[in-house]
Order: C-alpha cells, then sequence, then structure tokens
C-alpha cells in the first residue's frame, strides 16, 4: 500500500527531474546568447586569443562607441528601414490573413479545398526553393533594391491564413447570420463582427510576424543592394566584410540587432502564451 510521505516523494523527485532537465535546455539555448553579448564586451586582442576567454577580463563599451560614431553606418537609418519592413509586413499580413481565413472558414464555393491545400502545401516548401522565382519576379516588377521588394513577397502568409481559420470556425455562425439579417454588407461583417473576435490571434500573429521581419537576414542581403536601404541585419555583413580581422565589433552589433526584439519579447512574452493558448491550438 502506497502511503503519502511515499507519494509525496515521488512527486518532489519528479518534480527535480523535470526542473532539472528545463534547466539544463535553458542554459543550452541561452549559452549563445549570453556569449555573443560577453564577446561584445572584451577588447579585439582578448576576443582572438587562444584559449578563449568566456568572461571578459576588462569589460569595456568600446566595440558599441566605434559602431555609434562610425559615419559609414547610418544605424538611425537602418533602424527605421527595419521598422519600416516589419510593421508594414504585420500590417499586411494580419489584414490578408484574417481576410482569407474568414473566406475559407464561413464560404463555401468551387475549388475551396483544393485552393486551400495549396496554401498550406506553402508551409512545406522550403523559402530556399522559391527564392530565385522570387527574385525573377521582383526584377520584372523593377523592386530590386527597394523595401517593397522585402514586402510584397511576404503580403500573402500561409500559417497566418490557417491560423484565423482556425480560430473563426469556433465563431458561431449565429453572429454572422444575425449581421446579415440586419443588413450588413460582407465586408462590414468581417470588420465590425469577425475581426473583434480576432483579437487573441491577431495578436499574436502580430508578435511572430514582427519577430520574424525584424531577424530575417537572407532574403535582404538578397533584395538589397545600395548600402542606404539596408536594414539593420545587414549590419552584420557590413562588420563581417569590413571588419573581419574585429571580430568584437561584429559581436557588438549583434548585440544591437538583438536588443530591440529581444525587449519586445520580454514586453509581450504573455501576450504571446495566453493569445495561442486561445487561438485554435489547444
Amino acid at each position: 500500500m502506497i502511503t503519502q510521505s511515499q507519494t509525496n516523494f515521488s512527486h518532489l523527485i519528479g518534480a527535480v527531474l523535470r526542473y532539472t532537465v528545463l534547466g539544463i535546455g535553458l542554459s543550452v539555448t541561452l549559452l549563445p546568447f549570453v556569449y555573443v553579448i560577453l564577446s561584445s564586451l572584451k577588447t579585439p586582442s582578448e576576443i582572438i586569443q587562444i584559449p578563449p576567454t568566456f568572461f571578459p577580463k576588462v569589460p569595456t563599451w568600446q566595440n558599441f562607441t566605434t559602431i555609434f560614431n562610425d559615419p559609414k553606418v547610418p544605424l538611425g537609418l537602418f533602424f527605421f528601414n527595419s521598422s519600416f519592413v516589419a510593421m508594414a509586413r504585420v500590417g499586411v499580413t494580419l489584414f490578408t490573413s484574417s481576410l482569407a481565413g474568414y473566406i475559407f472558414a464561413r464560404y463555401e464555393f468551387g475549388g475551396k479545398g483544393v485552393m486551400f491545400a495549396v496554401i498550406m502545401a506553402q508551409i512545406m516548401i522550403p523559402f530556399q526553393m522559391i527564392m530565385i522565382p522570387l527574385y525573377l519576379i521582383l526584377v520584372k516588377l523593377q523592386l530590386i533594391d527597394t523595401l517593397w521588394g522585402l514586402i510584397i513577397p511576404a503580403m500573402i502568409d500561409a500559417f497566418g491564413i490557417f491560423m484565423m481559420r482556425q480560430f473563426i470556425e469556433g465563431i458561431p455562425r449565429e453572429l454572422i447570420d444575425a449581421g446579415r439579417i440586419d443588413g450588413a454588407s460582407e465586408f462590414q461583417i468581417y470588420r465590425s463582427l469577425i475581426l473583434p473576435q480576432l483579437s487573441a490571434p491577431l495578436a499574436t500573429l502580430g508578435i511572430f510576424t514582427f519577430m520574424a521581419t525584424w531577424n530575417d537576414y537572407l532574403w535582404p542581403l538578397i533584395v538589397i543592394t545600395t548600402h542606404e536601404r539596408r536594414t539593420l541585419p545587414l549590419l552584420l555583413t557590413w562588420y563581417s566584410s569590413n571588419h573581419g580581422s574585429r571580430p568584437s565589433l561584429t559581436m557588438a552589433a549583434s548585440v544591437i540587432v538583438l536588443v530591440p526584439i529581444v525587449l519586445i519579447y520580454i514586453l509581450f512574452q504573455r501576450q504571446i502564451v495566453a493569445n495561442a493558448a486561445t487561438s485554435g491550438f489547444k
């Protein structure tokens, strides 16, 4: 017969093992970020010494001072470019995803299943496979080396459409029927009845889209050729190619790129968890 003390001991052992595994996983996940931050505070000679050091012997802000005072690196302009692209992609993605999700969830039309399957197939296709066709399309549209070339290819988000459709299917049809009886147009129903019900998943999708856009490196590297139109992640390429002998500057540039997105995650982490739990992924 199992006693209460034995049950409590088993629960204690389980909790210790669980938190130990989580602690190890957290340490492995955070280690690269911690190393980048500490390396950004090292001198150029210390960061390349063998054997390497983990903690800086004499922390210095010189690397950040060099970047902020570099006349060839307009940080303010890079920050504006990244912010403009991120906010534009968030706005467009939220509109197209919610509208398409509403259509797929509440309308019946020929070829609906096939169209939705094609959209879902995009989730399984690596971006590298469509990178060259997208680039050729932008060449035809004369959008190479423009910020719109970073925005337009991301106007339709397959994951966003799937997410909105899953949530909208849980909205009672009686709400939509009541709007139609009251004489509301289809767009009025979408704007006044559906969108207010989507605040949670829209917030989640908006945060995910912003974070993905802000951290996007490969596509801007291919599309943007002019220095003045670069986004913040391309700052890493600049310092890697022009200051390859000073990896401490690249580390400091990495921290500058990371700080805004880390702050956003810290501020909205509760919303990310709570909204995901109420957006069809229970």
